[in-house]
């Protein structure tokens, strides 16, 4: 379970884009392989191809798959055929283990779609071509483009193997200083940690972060390649200090996120510095160092003002009210909710607005101002109905019935302590039967005579309260 927002932490997904994806020419195969029956194969050739050779109409009957691999032989390119084989052979492993009923088992086979077949035989061949001339930084690039053309979902395992293959050619690359190793090391790191190998990610994102130093290489996008290694790096310390704090190692978290504050410092990113800066003050708060946490915090809140960034400053302002909440200052942290509250509202953040009253709920419940506990909780389930979130829903109905229960805790309590006096005897009568608000109602005719109560417990009285809440709101 994450300890850090779970939006700061996510990886982006894609790769950056290091070059730009050249076209693949279509091939001068013949496509009538998609003609499954034979004889309508043979009525095709003698309708539309006159006087060709038997290599020719061979060429006609075979797959595309067998068309290609017998062009990659004839023009001698063993090794691009040899690897062509073995990922066809690799995907169809894949559908086999995960069986029927399976994603992949639904989809069509790497041999029967012609486009990516094209992709493998051009930039394989060219890979191979450039190996042979000794040009190992055109064999990375030919690497490199199969690894971004197969971009869809179920292509991540081949897209993960060309990238793989790019990194072990980029260490043979000695004359671009040393660009192409940082492309390599940034896409290791991204699948390391999509793979969920974050440290072993940690270190190909620090590899990036050294050659790049200095250097004024830009993406397609035309950011530095430097800024992108303090943006990775950034986000990784991030997720390491997460994995700490789940085990309680404050001081080492601590540790972790002040590297990563000066990643986001170096990367230039006002926004990030802000994140980075709200995750360092968490860590403080974790470790009871709460001083340190707030001043933390107050840089975080200065910079999410000068952004305008509702969504930052609301979490912030929830991060020091827990704080204020958690030392006893609770008028304090009311304030801050109240501004918080404001900013959700103003930007129609109804995730925020709901954290917000929940927040404000629990204040004024631990402190017993039941009434307030509940008008908060209740608006706090009205904004977590907005979102349809029925988890949500579900949450905030709870905490509205632990409020509510607190509240007749209270009059049904008093009245059990006096039980000996008929008219408090009867107040009781009249909620047992009618379950409405502790003696706000008029007493039923038929309840007017004493009788003993049993004496019960506080916890009790308080689940019974509540269950009974829940199960008539």
């Amino acid at each position: 379970m994450n300890v850090l927002p779970q939006a700061i932490l996510q990886s982006p997904g894609e790769h950056p884009k290091f070059i730009e994806l050249p076209l693949c020419p279509p091939l001068d195969f013949a496509r009538i392989h998609l003609i499954k029956d034979k004889d309508a194969i043979d009525d095709y050739v003698a309708k539309n191809i006159k006087g060709v050779s038997k290599q020719e109409a061979d060429a006609y009957r075979n797959s595309y798959k067998k068309n290609i691999c017998i062009d990659m032989l004839r023009r001698g390119y063993h090794k691009s055929f040899s690897e062509l084989f073995t990922l066809i052979q690799k995907w169809n492993a894949l559908r086999e283990a995960a069986g029927p009923g399976s994603a992949i088992w639904h989809e069509k086979s790497l041999e029967e779609q012609p486009d990516k077949l094209d992709q493998l035989y051009h930039f394989l061949t060219g890979a191979e071509a450039a190996q042979r001339a000794g040009h190992y930084e055109k064999v990375y690039d030919n690497q490199l483009s199969l690894a971004c053309s197969f971009s869809d979902p179920e292509d991540k395992w081949l897209s993960n193997y060309f990238y793989e293959q790019s990194y072990n050619t980029a260490q043979l690359v000695e004359i671009d200083g040393g660009k192409r190793k940082a492309q390599a090391y940034v896409n290791m790191g991204l699948i390391m940690e999509e793979q969920g190998h974050v440290t072993k990610a940690a270190e190909y994102f620090e590899a990036f972060y050294q050659i790049t130093e200095g250097t004024s290489w830009k993406d397609e996008t035309g950011r530095t390649y430097a800024s992108l290694a303090c943006q990775h790096l950034w986000r990784i310390y991030t997720l390491l200090a997460d994995k700490m704090l789940e085990n309680k190692e404050h001081q080492e978290a601590i540790k972790t996120l002040k590297k990563a504050l000066k990643m986001a410092k170096e990367g230039g990113d006002i926004k990030t510095q802000g994140e980075a800066a709200y995750c360092l003050s968490l860590a403080y708060h974790f470790s009871g160092e709460h001083e340190t946490a707030l001043a933390v915090l107050n840089t975080s809140v200065e910079i999410f003002t000068t952004l305008c960034d509702s969504a930052g400053l609301g979490r912030a302002y929830a991060a020091i009210a827990k704080i204020l909440a958690s030392q006893g200052k609770s008028n304090e942290a009311v304030k801050y909710l109240g501004v918080f509250v404001k900013d959700a509202e103003s930007a129609n953040l109804s995730q925020s607005l709901v954290d917000a009253n929940i927040l404000l709920g629990k204040i004024h419940n631990e402190t017993g101002n039941y009434n307030e506990a509940l008008e908060y909780f209740r608006q706090a389930s009205e904004a977590a109905k907005a979102l349809k979130d029925l988890p949500l829903v579900a949450e905030t109905g709870s905490y509205c019935g632990i409020a509510k229960a607190h509240q007749l805790m209270v009059a049904f309590n008093s009245h059990v302590e006096a039980a000996a006096d008929p008219l408090s005897l009867q107040c009781l009568l009249a909620w047992k039967q009618t379950r409405s608000d502790m003696c706000t109602d008029p007493l039923p005719a038929d309840l007017h005579s004493s009788f003993l109560i049993p004496k019960l417990s506080p916890l009790l009285i308080l689940v019974e309260c509540c269950t009974l809440y829940l199960l008539t709101a």
